[in-house]
């Protein structure tokens, strides 16, 4: 026990120490004033929010190294990620262009668009940015701690998961992934005005939300996540660039399937469990973990321990969502 809560008081210092230093460095070396304290109170502002980022950061990893609290905290902290990104989003709108990080120049907040904005406009977004850090640091943590959309979707995915494999799963991940990329080339070729192209983009989160409320509600999995959206698509071959993996041990598993019930991103069906591995849609999430009674599922990184490999996935994890926190905004 002891050992225990050392490793946990040592993750949370950590996050505190690692989130407080990005956050300064950010401070320090970035000329625009990116932290929102920054710009209502140029003297003492900005140290005032990294402080208090930092503290949160430290209370989530804190709480998040029971795995059984995971799930939780997880819903807690993506949807108050979700919270702040459109809550400084309207504001922005309604005049308040502090809020904004272009201070009036938008872009769609659509989760597709990350994919299809650069392509129409032949350039790299700040959202873009991040995203790929998370990709390359935290493997397809996107999916299950930051994406804005996910966090409605996970929320209203939330009833007992439908038995069987979402059906048409990858036919529908590949059409939505070719009529972003193609229809967003399409777009700038034909000389497309702004607001086309946002009005077409708009098009496409309007029906992912139809997605999340009417089918993702119905069958207790995360189908816009897992089915629909493009990025979760190209997440699921990127993420093989980063080295975290979840896998079943075989020799413990009992095959009880306990815990199916408890992903919502279709990726550990009976075939999946047998074969020892999470399906492709896995974002090591972690929800799944106190679900198995034998310990089964673990992380991996290297030749580390599972219990080591974790923690390092969590505070990596849990830092770039503390940092996203004061930093993702339109």
């Amino acid at each position: 026990m002891k050992r225990d809560n050392k490793a946990r008081y040592i993750l949370s210092a950590s996050v505190f120490a690692f989130v407080a230093a990005g956050l300064t460095a950010v401070k320090l070396n970035v000329e625009k004033k990116v932290l929102l304290a920054d710009r209502f109170f140029p003297d003492t502002g900005a140290w005032i929010e990294i402080f208090f980022i930092a503290v949160y950061g430290a209370v989530v990893a804190y709480n998040m190294y029971d795995p059984s609290n995971v799930a939780k905290w997880r819903k807690y902290t993506w949807g108050l990620f979700s919270f702040v990104f459109f809550g400084q989003l309207l504001l922005g709108i309604s005049g308040f262009e502090d809020f904004l990080m272009t201070a009036g120049k938008l872009h769609l907040p659509v989760p597709a668009m990350i994919i299809g904005g650069p392509i129409y406009r032949y350039q790299i977004g700040f959202m873009t940015i991040l995203f790929t850090s998370t990709v390359i640091l935290s493997g397809p943590a996107w999916c299950s701690h930051f994406c804005y959309f996910g966090a409605l979707d996970n929320l209203l995915a939330s009833g007992k998961p439908e038995r069987g494999r979402i059906k048409f799963k990858t036919q529908l991940k590949a059409t939505t992934a070719v009529l972003v990329v193609f229809g967003a080339l399409l777009l700038r070729l034909l000389g497309a005005s702004y607001k086309v192209a946002a009005i077409a983009g708009g098009a496409f989160g309007i029906a992912g939300i139809l997605v999340i409320i009417f089918v993702s509600r119905k069958k207790g999995k995360m189908v816009h996540c897992t089915s629909y959206c493009p990025v979760g698509t190209l997440i699921n071959y990127a993420r093989f660039i980063n080295p975290f993996r979840m896998y079943i041990d075989k020799n413990s598993c009992t095959l009880c399937y306990a815990c199916t019930s408890h992903c919502r991103y279709d990726a550990l069906n009976p075939e999946d469990i047998k074969s020892g591995s999470p399906g492709i849609n896995c974002t090591l999430c972690g929800d799944c973990i106190s679900s198995c009674h034998a310990g089964s599922i673990k992380y991996k990184l290297f030749k580390l321990s599972p219990e080591t490999s974790r923690l390092i996935w969590l505070f990596i994890t849990v830092s770039l969502h503390a940092m996203f926190i004061a930093l993702a905004r339109l």
